[in-house]
């Protein structure tokens, strides 16, 4: 029974089939994918499609006046907007951006700001009147 295997010249005798080890007639033959109907090619990812719809642009009327703006900036200036008005989830989602994108960029924009102690705790209770009233909001150190 010396059968010679495509992919490999020993005999059968000499090939055990066992993990990792699958039988040579049913693997995946060489130049031959192994997800035929996969995602086609020029299909755009995840990624790709979200930065696509946000850089779509859609007409905003805003004090009787319209603008074209894309729609990232639609949505920033709602959340901004949301968050000025008091909400207190639109406010802690622009200070977690805001946090994502001061730790991103390596450098503070709070210390250029001058910020007095009166000013550090009208943050501290503003953040802790956020988090009261947040479900699941936790405490990380910030205390007034």
């Amino acid at each position: 029974m010396s059968d010679n295997t495509p992919d490999n010249k020993k005999s059968t005798d000499e090939y055990r089939v066992g993990y990792g080890k699958p039988p040579a007639r049913t693997r995946f033959k060489k130049g031959k994918s192994g997800n035929p109907s996969g995602r086609p090619k020029g299909t755009p990812n995840f990624a790709t499609a979200l930065e696509r719809a946000l850089g779509e642009q859609v007409v905003v009327n805003e004090g009787g006046q319209r603008y074209t703006l894309s729609k990232l900036e639609a949505a920033v200036k709602q959340l901004v907007n949301r968050a000025a008005q008091g909400d207190p989830r639109a406010t802690q989602q622009l200070f977690n951006v805001r946090h994502v994108l001061e730790s991103d960029s390596g450098e503070s924009n709070l210390l250029s700001l001058n910020i007095t102690e009166a000013d550090e705790l009208v943050l501290h209770h503003l953040i802790a009147r956020i988090r009261a009233t947040t479900p699941g909001g936790t405490d990380d150190g910030c205390h007034a």
